[in-house]
């Protein structure tokens, strides 16, 4: 399929140039000596990437490739300019220009930009047609990747979604249990109606059950008024229990009587009200080990795992860490307004060898982190190292300190203990660090419950105020 390249710039003699030089790359070349009519061109013959000259007459370049990205948002727009123009052109960069050139250039660099405008191009139109054929919003392949993992998942969910199944959605945290949730949903029967999700270890043991089945008036002290509780708010819809494994076991024989009965009665009511919901659990938890132990309900258990979903955690689909890489990598560059377009081929390896602990969840906060602070226009693969050195690196430095600071004659066990507190201290900082004091997202980062984490900061003298942006 012949490629589209459309010029504009009111140097004629550069416009023969950069022909010239495409002539060979079996892409159309066509050119505007000015504003106006590049605009006019690009409307009625949209092409696939456009070289923009800085200085033009009329209107400049700026106010060019503002109306060309009002028009045509994910359009690449390739600046042209000369060298006392460069802050100007990072500037452009800023406003959504995909990248710039300064003149004079070399033909092999310009060449080595415009492949890669076409190439994003390419993957954006990809991204789009795959949209449509998903409906609004996508479908998990388009979230999670074109592995066959992914593919494999995606058909689960397609089988188990036209059913009146409860579904247990097992995997690693981070590793995308509420996407799998939220695709049951969209693909059900139900999809028209509401979709409530309710984070089992971010709730206080004590606020659980009234969040969960609402309350009347006077239920309890500071109980001004009549609640719903979140099962009624999700009425005819999909209700999903995130790590339900840190739901209290009072509240475990509460849920199977609202998964048998279809019936809720709020706190402080005396009658019970009809629930038509659909519900999808999730835990990272090996829930039978759990009964077998006397923690999780083994007849909730059976209840809830009607139909099992295993997500493979984002080692084990290497297929997809690219993928979702270039997808993070372009969030994040509009999300904190950064010109940062690409990740260097070697920068990619080492994110291909990463075993990510963290999953997605991980990948994300990396390539978020690398946009920040990286200095060019691409993610280097210093940039990389570095980011996924950290966490060993503080780990080690943290037992260095503390076994520094041992006295002789210590025991093993103090040692121990001494290097666990150090250990979560510091994982509880970073945790806070990452998600600007949100206790509730820490938790879930952290993979536990919200109480203890309250209870481990007031511990360690850890306020979340000292980590607000």
């Amino acid at each position: 399929m012949p490629r589209n390249l459309l010029i504009i710039d009111d140097d004629k003699a550069n416009c023969l140039l950069i022909q010239r030089i495409f002539s060979a790359e079996s892409i159309e070349v066509s050119a505007t000596h000015d504003g106006p009519s590049g605009i006019e061109r690009a409307r009625s013959h949209p092409p696939d990437v456009v070289l923009l000259d800085l200085r033009l007459p009329g209107l400049d370049g700026l106010e060019v490739l503002a109306r060309l990205k009002q028009e045509v948002p994910a359009l690449p727009v390739v600046m042209l300019t000369a060298h006392q123009d460069i802050k100007t052109a990072v500037r452009a960069t800023q406003l959504g220009a995909f990248d710039y050139l300064t003149k004079p250039f070399h033909n092999e660099e310009i060449v080595v930009v415009v492949r890669r405008a076409l190439q994003t191009r390419a993957l954006e139109l990809e991204v789009e047609d795959l949209r449509r054929q998903l409906g609004e919003g996508g479908g998990l392949a388009l979230q999670m990747g074109p592995s066959p993992e992914v593919r494999a998942l995606v058909e689960q969910v397609r089988m188990v979604a036209e059913t009146s199944y409860t579904v247990l959605v097992i995997g690693e945290t981070g590793s995308g249990k509420e996407l799998v949730a939220q695709a049951i949903h969209r693909e059900s029967e139900r999809r028209a109606k509401p979709f409530v999700a309710v984070d089992c270890g971010a709730i206080p043991e004590q606020l659980l059950e009234s969040e969960l089945f609402g309350h009347e008036k006077g239920a309890f002290t500071g109980a001004e008024r009549k609640k719903q509780g979140r099962f009624q708010l999700a009425q005819g819809g999909t209700f999903f229990l995130d790590e339900v494994g840190n739901l209290p076991l009072n509240l475990q024989a509460k849920l199977l009587r609202v998964l048998e009965s279809r019936q809720v009665q709020a706190v402080g009511a005396d009658k019970s009200a009809a629930l038509d919901l659909r519900f999808v659990a999730a835990t990272n938890n090996d829930l039978q080990v759990r009964a077998s132990e006397g923690q999780f309900r083994a007849d909730l258990y059976f209840r809830l795992a009607q139909y099992t979903i295993s997500l493979p955690a984002l080692k084990d689909r290497p297929l997809d860490i690219p993928y979702l890489a270039h997808r993070f990598l372009a969030e994040a560059s509009v999300e904190l307004r950064r010109p940062v377009q690409q990740i260097v081929p070697s920068a990619l390896e080492l994110l291909e060898a990463h075993p990510w602990p963290g999953n997605v969840r991980e990948l994300r906060n990396v390539i978020r982190q690398a946009v920040l602070v990286s200095k060019d226009l691409m993610i280097g693969k210093d940039v990389v190292r570095t980011l996924l050195g950290k966490p060993a690196a503080a780990k080690a430095g943290a037992a260095r300190q503390v076994l520094g600071a041992t006295r002789a004659g210590t025991s093993l066990r103090a040692v121990a203990a001494e290097a666990a507190e150090a250990a979560e201290r510091r994982a509880i900082s970073e945790a806070l660090r990452a998600t600007r004091g949100n206790k509730s997202q820490a938790a879930r980062e952290l993979d536990t419950d919200f109480k203890t984490l309250h209870l481990k900061m007031k511990r360690f003298g850890i306020r979340s105020r000292d980590f607000l942006p």
